[in-house]
């Protein structure tokens, strides 16, 4: 670094170096499975990578990110980033050779090479979760990341892809998170049967989003307020305060017949309009929104002593 705190070396400027191909190849699944590490582009995905790398080495664990490519006007719109790329091998970089390292026509002048950040499902579930996102056989990139946003956004303490989903790492999968990626456990290649028979064992709750499902999402919601307004009333179907697990399906089969099986209750969200049905990332945001409010309320009123 120098006096400005920018990294002192010239940039980068051929398109074409080995060190450029290289981080190129992060964009191929093979280059990231054999060295465990993908790219982040863009600002927001960099700046949330970065922050989550310097409370990791604040905790004494392995950072996340190794190596960070920068163009001079990236540094003057975002100064931030000199600060937060402490400890990571800097570089400053041309917009062309940005541009050859990056998935994207237009990488916004800064792009990031970091470690692998999922966990393992026995990690997630021994701390003591309370709401889950399960994507099972996912396939588009867009979709898992929009999904991992959602769950983010309602507060959820994780989210699941089972065997056979899309590879979060992917470059469109990390850019549709918008920095999610970096915010919460996520775990690959889980088993859907491993996963339902833990959830179950630990008391976590298990429903299925189903366009055909028996429970109507809105009368889940309606009992839930009507027992916390009164503290009393009839036992709900399900109760959404309660831990849960919500398993979504493939964007074109919806859940299979074995994953609806896992799940305790089957829940469809109503359509009031003409719309034959809501995308995978509409009702995905629901249905952990739906819970979300649920259990917040719960927990406001039992640190009021009150049930409103």
């Amino acid at each position: 670094m120098n006096e400005t705190g920018r990294p002192q070396d010239l940039p980068l400027s051929n398109p074409r170096a080995d060190r450029v191909r290289d981080v190129a190849k992060l964009a191929g699944r093979p280059a990231r499975l054999k060295r465990g590490q993908f790219l982040a582009e863009g600002p927001q995905a960099v700046r949330e990578a970065l922050k989550l790398h310097q409370q990791r080495l604040a905790a004494g664990a392995p950072g996340v990110v190794t190596e960070v490519f920068a163009s001079e006007s990236c540094l003057d719109r975002f100064p931030e980033f000199e600060e937060l790329a402490q400890g990571t091998n800097a570089r400053l970089a041309t917009e062309d050779v940005l541009a050859a390292m990056a998935d994207t026509v237009n990488p916004q002048g800064i792009v990031a090479v970091c470690r692998f950040v999922d966990v393992s499902l026995a990690e997630v579930l021994d701390a003591g979760p309370r709401l889950i996102a399960v994507l099972c056989q996912v396939r588009d990139p867009g979709n898992a990341g929009t999904v991992l946003r959602a769950a983010d956004s309602a507060g959820a303490d994780a989210v699941v892809f089972t065997a056979s989903s899309v590879d979060i790492y992917n470059p469109k999968a990390v850019r549709s998170t918008a920095g999610s990626l970096f915010h919460l456990p996520v775990v690959l290649a889980a088993d859907p049967a491993e996963l339902a028979a833990e959830c179950k064992a630990r008391g976590i709750g298990i429903l299925a989003a189903d366009g055909y499902g028996q429970l109507d999402l809105d009368v889940l919601q309606d009992e839930s307020a009507r027992r916390r307004l009164t503290g009393a009333g009839p036992e709900s179907v399900y109760d959404l305060a309660g831990p849960t697990a919500w398993l979504f399906g493939n964007e074109a089969q919806g859940l299979s017949p074995e994953e609806l099986e896992l799940a305790d209750h089957r829940v469809a969200v109503p359509v009031y309009g003409a719309a034959e049905s809501l995308n995978l990332g509409t009702a995905a945001t629901v249905c952990l929104y739906a819970s979300a409010r649920s259990q917040r309320r719960v927990e406001a009123a039992a640190g009021t002593g009150g049930v409103g």
